[in-house]
């Protein structure tokens, strides 16, 4: 066993035996291999790909370089995935309304990767929030609020941080095996008994068109299941941002206006659909139905909500945060609106590149160093099929600088396509797969 051979067999289009896959994954996570190689693995599966086989085996040899959860709790333990998109702050709310219906939620997440944001770095955007627990306090967390939102330990799947953080500067972000193995060893070390995956579609995903996204569902379900954890994947339209706000404090002010009343919009929806099917698999509901019904039910009275502040306390952020939200959140700077060149209707908006505006703020990392501005981003961004006369803002920007801001203002601009006709709408849930 040995990282050049390994590699010289990924080069060749071979995949490696489910023992060499072991090895290279305790030795990313031991430091056996470089950051060379480790980079040369990533590249060489991005472009050669994996065998079924493969994908599992890699999987589960990620999953077991390090530390694997068991659960004994008075309910089942259930958790969601997203393939990475842009406005995407689901997470935060569909966590505290399974814990609301009855749920208990180990949400292993994220950080930022590429042009998408991370779960970790919205929640960091509250103050005092930390995202790293010990065990037990994060054992301590889930059994009294339900739902705790943490990144992986040092002793999660250890392979995984490694690779992930080769990945996001590499440009090997958008590998089907990489992502898939990536996710699940996550997910399958917090010792979940049933997982939904929200598996994007359109300009502002990974998965630009559907039999991507149709792959890369087949690929996760049929991994997940492989390893003995319930999993099915939801295909959601990712063709223009899920909320209107790009940035991590900004989707963090929309998550709050749905989970206090005063905001819905389609993250509900998507949140309904997705926590339906954990519902329903896990035997709390009877059907999907019934599950997405009791999901929106929580999120409407305030239950998740009240969860929601259990968490955000019991994890060092403001003991009144959900009541007095607004106060503590970080503003930029400088907030500009971006005007229309000229009128029509939104017929396209390119989610990437929006998404890219936002790292270049300094919302996002370029490289694994850079400090995060959770203060900037965009908001208010108009929606598909809008109308917009000559002059109306497009969106606001939240800069630090002016310059920044300039450069983000053209790149709204050159995102957002507008015609003189009303687009057809793409559907909110495509399919299930699973």
């Amino acid at each position: 066993m040995n990282a050049r051979a390994i590699l010289a067999k990924l080069r060749q289009r071979q995949t490696p035996t489910r023992d060499e896959l072991g090895w290279f994954a305790r030795a990313l996570a031991d430091g056996q291999v470089s950051d060379a190689q480790a980079g040369a693995f990533a590249m060489a599966v991005c472009l050669n790909g994996l065998s079924d086989v493969g994908r599992v085996a890699l999987t589960l040899a990620m999953r077991d370089s390090g530390r694997v959860l068991s659960w004994d709790l008075d309910g089942p333990v259930l958790d969601k995935h997203s393939t990475g998109g842009v406005g995407d702050c689901v997470s935060l709310l569909l966590a505290p309304a399974l814990a609301a219906c009855g749920a208990y939620v180990p949400m292993i997440s994220g950080r930022g990767l590429g042009h998408t944001g991370g779960t970790l770095d919205k929640l960091e955007a509250i103050p005092g929030f930390g995202t790293q627990p010990d065990e037990q306090r994060f054992r301590q967390i889930v059994a009294q609020a339900g739902c705790a939102i943490v990144g992986a330990t040092a002793d999660i799947a250890p392979a995984d941080k490694r690779l992930y953080a080769v990945r996001d500067v590499s440009a090997t972000v958008e590998s089907l095996d990489l992502i898939t193995a990536s996710i699940l060893s996550k997910k399958l070390a917090a010792g979940v008994d049933g997982l939904v995956l929200d598996v994007k579609v359109g300009s502002g995903a990974f998965m630009k068109d559907l039999a991507a996204a149709q792959a890369l569902a087949e690929a996760l379900t049929k991994t997940a299941n492989a390893a003995k954890c319930r999993t099915t994947a939801v295909i959601s339209d990712m063709s223009q941002p899920l909320v209107p706000s790009l940035g991590n404090a900004l989707e963090v002010a929309e998550v709050m206006r749905v989970l206090t009343g005063t905001g819905r919009g389609p993250i509900v929806d998507v949140a309904a659909a997705l926590g339906g099917v954990l519902l329903a698999n896990s035997g709390l509901v009877a059907d999907v139905q019934d599950g997405a019904d009791a999901i929106a039910k929580a999120i409407r009275n305030g239950a998740a909500a009240e969860r929601f502040g259990r968490m955000i306390s019991a994890m060092g952020g403001p003991v009144g945060f959900v009541d007095s939200w607004q106060r503590f959140l970080p503003e930029a700077s400088i907030i500009r609106e971006v005007k229309a060149p000229s009128g029509g209707y939104v017929r396209a908006i390119d989610g990437e590149a929006l998404g890219l505006a936002v790292v270049q703020l300094g919302g996002g990392r370029e490289v694994e160093s850079d400090h995060v501005n959770p203060a900037v981003g965009l908001s208010e961004v108009v929606r598909l099929g809008a109308k917009i006369g000559k002059g109306q803002p497009l969106a606001v920007v939240h800069a630090a600088r002016s310059d920044q801001a300039d450069r983000a203002a053209a790149a709204v601009v050159a995102a957002i396509t507008l015609g003189p006709s009303r687009p057809k709408l793409p559907d909110l849930i495509i399919e299930r797969v699973g």
